[in-house]
């Protein structure tokens, strides 16, 4: 692959922020939005049904007015569809002092507990109860607490923050989780009149105020999307100049490549990633940030198989993050998985093979892998794919892919034809 990708905003951030305008007395007009992903036009439904006004401004640009939003029951059948779904629970709470969700949807490699969610909102006041697969939270009033996580949680600190914005008094969140998007997000309550410092640190401290108002604010670039064109432009042996980056955001994935080989080239708001010789051995463990994400460990492994040597990737956030394994096997990978971890065998090469998209970033994988393969592939299940990266197709065929996506018609409709 060869030529510019520009990179759309962070899904991660996106899906926090966009229910946090739920507390602006006011619109909010939010830009660099991935508006085309699916999981941001789920909570935009969300945001929606609860009765704002969503209006689009232009491709990345959305206009917010929540200030007649009255409900705080979140829809069943939306809220199955995407994990982020939860932080409802938080800003519903954080305004209303009441809120109804579902247990959280999104990708399935692991247990999801909202244990800790449930302490952070429980530290303010609020009492929680579970019941046919919702959870309720509510409290007569919030008031600030010192919230310690018993594990790094990125869902739960967002939460919490959330819930603790309005809260009286000063909310002290301990052994918070640090990644990008959660100082996205709290630089936009900031924005809004909140008073957060700490975000990016491992001590968050909020003090509560009585009014938000609306705000005009950028979502920061998908570091998971860039890392993702990075491995693809190492894998096919490309030349891409990848655009609208945050190059600190990328230092663990582009400290990889580096290993591997592959030539990285950091610009102000932009990384050329440069792939000539072979792709060499790389050992890689997944950490909260700033370690090396969970979300590119897919990705990474798809490209370790075409490396020369036996490399060894350990997953260190969830369970079952190897599921795709089985899927890069049939395209010749040489992975054997023990648990959280994956030994894998690089066969330099792969070979074209009709696949599935088990989850959002194992899919991003099987695309990686396709790029490289010999032949033709074909990815099913894409539908995991475009819950997490905007126009894919289009920005991988703008860069030299052969990739197009088609309908086949399920066992159902060709019998209906029939």
């Amino acid at each position: 692959m060869s030529g510019e990708v520009s990179i759309s905003g962070a899904k991660n951030a996106a899906v926090a922020i966009i229910p946090a305008a739920v507390f602006a007395e006011g619109p909010c007009v939010i830009e660099n939005v991935p508006t085309e992903i699916s999981d941001v036009s789920v909570i935009l439904r969300i945001l929606s049904d609860l009765g704002a006004e969503v209006k689009m401004l232009n491709k990345n640009t959305l206009r917010i007015d929540c200030t007649r939003v009255h409900k705080t029951v979140v829809p069943y059948e939306l809220a199955r569809q995407m994990r982020a779904s939860y932080y409802m629970l938080g800003a519903l709470l954080g305004r209303f002092h009441t809120a109804e969700v579902s247990m959280p949807g999104g990708c399935n490699f692991g247990v999801r507990p909202i244990d800790q969610h449930l302490k952070g909102f429980k530290a303010l006041g609020a009492e929680w109860s579970l019941e046919n697969g919702m959870i309720n939270v509510s409290a007569d009033r919030l008031v600030g607490s010192q919230v310690y996580f018993d594990m790094v949680t990125v869902g739960a600190t967002i939460n919490v923050m959330l819930a603790a914005v309005k809260a009286e008094g000063l909310t002290v969140i301990e052994n918070a989780a640090k990644e990008p998007h959660i100082v996205d997000l709290a630089n936009f309550l900031n924005s809004m009149g909140a008073d957060i410092m700490g975000a990016g640190t491992d001590t968050i401290k909020i003090h509560g105020v009585e009014h938000l108002h609306g705000t005009t604010y950028a979502i920061i670039p998908d570091q998971i999307e860039a890392g993702t064109y990075m491995a693809a432009t190492a894998a096919t042996h490309g030349d891409v100049i990848i655009k609208n980056v945050i190059p600190k955001h990328l230092e663990s994935i582009t400290a990889r490549l580096r290993k591997m080989g592959v030539e990285v080239t950091e610009y102000d708001d932009s990384v050329r990633v440069t792939c000539n010789g072979p792709l060499t051995k790389t050992n890689v463990k997944t950490m909260p940030h700033p370690g090396f994400p969970t979300d590119m460990q897919p990705q990474i492994t798809a490209l370790l198989t075409l490396a020369e040597g036996t490399s060894i990737v350990t997953e260190g956030i969830w369970d079952n993050r190897f599921r795709y394994v089985d899927e890069l096997m049939r395209m010749g990978a040489d992975i054997s998985v023990d648990g959280r971890v994956a030994v894998v065998e690089g066969t330099g090469k792969l070979i074209a093979a009709p696949v599935k998209a088990t989850d959002l970033r194992a899919g991003a994988a099987m695309v990686i892998a396709a790029l490289a393969a010999e032949g033709t592939s074909q990815i099913e299940d894409i539908e995991h794919i475009e819950r997490g990266y905007e126009e894919i197709e289009l920005k991988l065929r703008r860069l030299g892919a052969q990739i197009k996506k088609i309908v086949i018609p399920d066992a159902t409709t060709a019998a209906k034809a029939l």
